[in-house]
């Protein structure tokens, strides 16, 4: 993911983490229920959207400190949530001593710190995060990529080579920066990369040799060579970077 998204995306976690000061204030303010809930209804859209993005498995905890349990029959100090403050919805006052069964600011702030620090928790562990999810999409477009080289295949069969030795070229250029390994070469072909990945015992000799051997089907494919490949050469470049995309990191 570019520095830039990074960047933005820590600025906006910030925003919202800065904002916290402002919102139980007015939360605890008696007339402060119409600005708070103004104020709290923007936050919470912002907010909402980068816990979908970046920690999807905490989606429905975060939205439900908010909207609360949609099959409820009653609310109640367990089922009240910030949905309700924000609405003016409390619990009837006992008609007799006057007493509230619970206290709706107190249950609301408490609503408003755990997403607060579901927020928080987002922030010190982004680097992880953006890194999970930059692996994921880079995952899905190599297995794109290489149901598209299968596709291709049909019509030309060194385009689909070609396409295959890209896929595993960027591949194992991203295990080099994983492992830290410096390649000198600004345009690195998959030998310039296979045999530093060796060297730093990143993977074993007959994995290197698998992938020599994948590099020479891909250059049958990208350069002009007296023989041609065939389409079952080229369907096992295709099976073999799909194998190396899939156990070597």
């Amino acid at each position: 993911m570019p520095t830039s998204t990074v960047q933005k995306i820590e600025k906006e976690i910030k925003a919202l983490l800065d904002e916290q000061s402002k919102l139980f204030e007015l939360q605890a303010k008696k007339d402060g229920i119409i600005e708070f809930g103004t104020r709290y209804q923007s936050w919470y859209t912002r907010a909402v959207k980068i816990v979908e993005s970046l920690a999807p498995d905490r989606l429905d905890e975060f939205q439900a400190l908010y909207s609360g349990d949609p099959k409820r029959k009653e609310i109640n100090e367990l089922t009240y949530a910030l949905k309700d403050f924000v609405a003016g919805i409390g619990p009837v006052p006992d008609r007799w001593s006057g007493e509230k069964p619970y206290n709706e600011k107190n249950i609301a702030s408490i609503r408003l710190l755990n997403q607060i620090q579901i927020l928080s928790a987002l922030r010190t562990r982004l680097s992880s995060v953006l890194a999970d999810v930059t692996g994921s999409l880079f995952a899905e477009l190599q297995d794109h990529e290489l149901r598209a080289a299968s596709t291709l295949l049909k019509a030309s069969v060194s385009a689909a080579g070609a396409l295959a030795g890209v896929v595993l070229e960027g591949h194992l250029q991203r295990v080099a920066v994983n492992h830290k390994i410096t390649i000198r070469k600004k345009n690195p072909t998959i030998a310039d990369l296979n045999d530093p990945l060796k060297e730093a015992s990143v993977y074993d000799i007959s994995t290197w040799r698998k992938i020599q051997y994948l590099g020479d089907l891909r250059n049958l494919c990208s350069h002009q060579k007296s023989k041609e490949p065939t389409k079952e050469e080229v369907g096992e470049l295709i099976a073999g970077v799909d194998s190396i995309i899939k156990t070597v990191f």
